[in-house]
């Protein structure tokens, strides 16, 4: 009898692989879902701070390729359900989803929550964007009871394209048009996919968008920004073309990823982006953060005092 109670007790514990844990959702997924009592598989490609935060933490920390499928099986070994967000600025999503999908049919796992992106479409004209509604079709066809979250800009990623022009200049320089989105903080897409990972049968095959609660131009994103700055901020609408220069001349972005950044733009002044939801509610029980809170949050960094660092990539694993 004790022993059926341990065993049973070993099994209620369940196990979640999070491919991309040293992401800017990855890190608070692994954290938020260990401090639910769950263990945590967290994949890392290297040995740096965040890895060894992960596992301070309590994550089991494990190297993993995702393109070699040995690897991809080694991972998934014994899990229950994944979290799986592959980086923007590299080319091999639909292989690495094709390796997740493939391994988690054979070993029998249900509920892979997939990053996916809010302007995902057959017909995209990113790359990349194309890509990621590949990738929903390969996990969708593998019948693993996945659910794909399409979260829109990270409120992050005005940190990392804007902080220093912010500073120095009061502008902010992007190339989005006239047209409204309502931006989340990486936190609040973190906390709904831990929920959903939580929970994940009665969400398969769905398509979750999620946003913050405030829809907005940028030029009144700019008005928010100044206004909890103490000096006005002005929106500088860039031609998309320059932007995509810009991004591969001065930042070094690669140029697959700047393309992505460049389409999408284009896809924002047509208004793809225009929408908002209270998903992160109604799937947490908690408002996403406004962006009024966000900018409060990391005012220091708004006002150049402080060094924005993200982690050498973009905050948008869904953008």
């Amino acid at each position: 009898m004790t022993k059926a109670k341990t065993k049973n007790t070993m099994k209620a514990k369940k196990t979640i692989l999070v491919v991309g844990a040293t992401g800017k959702t990855g890190q608070p997924v692994v954290e938020q879902l260990l401090s639910e009592g769950l263990e945590v598989r967290a994949v890392i490609r290297r040995e740096d701070n965040r890895s060894e935060k992960l596992r301070n933490a309590g994550a089991q920390t494990v190297f993993g390729d995702v393109h070699d499928m040995q690897s991809v099986r080694d991972l998934v070994k014994g899990v229950d359900h994944i979290y799986f967000a592959y980086p923007p600025q590299e080319e091999r999503l639909v292989e690495a989803s094709a390796n997740i999908a493939i391994a988690a049919k054979d070993e029998g796992i249900s509920g892979i929550v997939n990053m996916s992106q809010i302007s995902v479409r057959e017909n995209a004209r990113s790359a990349l964007t194309h890509h990621h509604w590949l990738s929903e079709s390969v996990f969708d066809h593998a019948n693993v009871g996945a659910i794909h979250i399409r979260p829109t800009y990270f409120m992050e990623n005005l940190l990392l394209f804007n902080a220093g022009t912010i500073a120095s200049e009061g502008k902010i320089y992007l190339p989005y048009g006239s047209r409204s989105h309502a931006p989340i903080a990486a936190n609040d897409i973190a906390r709904s996919i831990v929920a959903l990972l939580l929970d994940p049968a009665p969400h398969a095959g769905e398509r979750i968008i999620l946003t913050g609660p405030d829809n907005l131009g940028i030029a009144e994103m700019a008005n928010v920004i100044g206004q909890e700055m103490g000096r006005p901020v002005e929106y500088v609408d860039l031609p998309a073309e320059q932007w995509r220069k810009i991004l591969i001349q001065q930042v070094g972005m690669p140029e697959f990823l700047a393309d992505h950044l460049y389409k999408v733009a284009i896809d924002h002044q047509e208004g793809i982006f225009d929408q908002q939801t209270d998903t992160v509610e109604s799937l947490t029980g908690t408002a996403a953060q406004s962006l009024k809170d966000f900018v409060r949050e990391h005012l220091v960094q708004f006002k150049g005092e402080e060094a924005v660092f993200l982690g050498g990539v973009p905050a948008s694993e869904g953008a």
